[in-house]
């Protein structure tokens, strides 16, 4: 029997409410979608525009509105367009991410799109990218010193958004009645970042991914080159720096977890005293909490690595005037590595089953009837006369 499945948000299969399409920026996984009532708990919904926009409205109108919906919500002047990413009890929790209330002034949501508003959005998005082009001339005759990285329209076509980035500050007044002339609609100038515009343009980040900031970062942290170093990278400005010219936005996510772990290891400063000598700090693995520590201050001589445990152990003892046979001394080892399974195997070996198979075929039959024609040669020479 053929089982077909509705659509629903645009996955064609039996996805719940809360899912929908993975391919816009900021996406959000409703979880409480399919909770009874939840559609009822709050009328605040929250509406996704272009790129990394979003906003929150109220639905006086009780509108029955799920991910997904296209629905045309209040703007000044005229109404623009947006796709609903959230209804429900998660609002609540998105509005405290913005300092916002529910009894906050919260501009409408007017109806669902109707064919006809979709119509004048798809003309106002196709005039996006000749607007910018010829937006960036203008500037450049009016001698000001920006650039306008993206236009966005309004869904009605009566305003239009233009983010610039500055070093400095801009006096666009002129420009703004040169635009306005120009394109016979409203401007509004807003400055954005350098991490906010790589988000907007979006990429593909030296780990493979997605930016983090075209998928989910909404919030730029400003990242300073002391989590580099709390983490042991290499302080070189090629690698550190994303496709935004700043620093990587992903420096801070295990800063924490590394500043924690450090506390379990002594000071690189301090040396330490044994019988054999002095020994000085080399390098560290902090998840690890292991140290590896040189009888030479420049370069690696004799190295010897212990854990941080053993380290406080051995300063304890150095300013008690004590001082051990060496640093692996009293039943201590070296740390055990863990072991990787893949060492054990060779990867090579599902290459060469091919060639096996190969050699049987051309040698014209199995293995048995190789075996079988052997044991027949052996038999008739047994059996042949001594004379012959």
């Amino acid at each position: 029997m053929e089982k077909r499945y509705k659509e629903n948000n645009g996955c064609a299969g039996i996805c719940c409410k809360g899912c929908g399409k993975l391919d816009a920026p900021l996406n959000t996984f409703d979880w409480l979608a399919d909770v009874p009532g939840n559609e009822e708990y709050t009328d605040i919904v929250e509406v996704q525009f272009k790129n990394t926009h979003k906003g929150y409205y109220k639905n006086s109108n009780n509108i029955p509105l799920k991910k997904g919906d296209i629905v045309a919500v209040e703007a000044t002047p005229g109404h623009d367009i947006g796709t609903v990413t959230m209804t429900g009890r998660l609002v609540l929790l998105q509005l405290k991410k913005t300092r916002l209330t529910p009894e906050s002034e919260f501009k409408r949501v007017y109806r669902k799109a109707r064919p006809v508003d979709m119509e004048k959005y798809a003309e106002a998005k196709a005039r996006e990218h000749d607007t910018m082009i010829r937006s960036r001339q203008i500037a450049k005759d009016l001698n000001l010193d920006m650039k306008i990285g993206d236009v966005e329209y309004q869904g009605d076509g009566q305003k239009a958004i233009f983010y610039y980035i500055a070093d400095n500050r801009v006096d666009f007044r002129q420009l703004i009645k040169v635009l306005a002339d120009v394109f016979k609609i409203k401007i509004e100038m807003k400055q954005i970042g350098a991490r906010q515009e790589a988000g907007r343009i979006g990429g593909i980040g030296p780990c493979g991914r997605e930016l983090c900031c075209a998928m989910f970062t909404t919030n730029f942290v400003s990242v300073s080159t002391s989590a580099a170093r709390f983490q042991d990278i290499s302080l070189n400005p090629q690698k550190l720096a994303g496709q935004c010219a700043k620093l990587k936005c992903c420096l801070n996510y295990e800063v924490d977890a590394y500043v924690e772990a450090s506390r379990g290891l002594p000071n690189r400063d301090i040396e330490l005293e044994t019988k054999d000598g002095t020994y000085y700090f080399f390098k560290c693995d902090i998840m690890r909490g292991e140290i590896t520590y040189s009888t030479d201050k420049h370069i690696p001589a004799n190295l010897v690595t212990i854990t941080g445990k053993r380290a406080f152990a051995i300063i304890d003892m150095n300013k008690r005037g004590e001082r051990p046979e060496s640093l692996l001394a009293g039943g201590n080892r070296e740390p055990k590595r863990s072991v990787d399974l893949l060492e054990q195997e060779n990867i090579n070996r599902f290459d060469n089953a091919p060639r096996a198979n190969k050699k049987r075929r051309k040698g014209g039959g199995n293995r048995h009837d190789s075996k079988r024609a052997n044991d027949r040669q052996d038999n008739g020479k047994k059996n042949q006369p001594k004379g012959e």
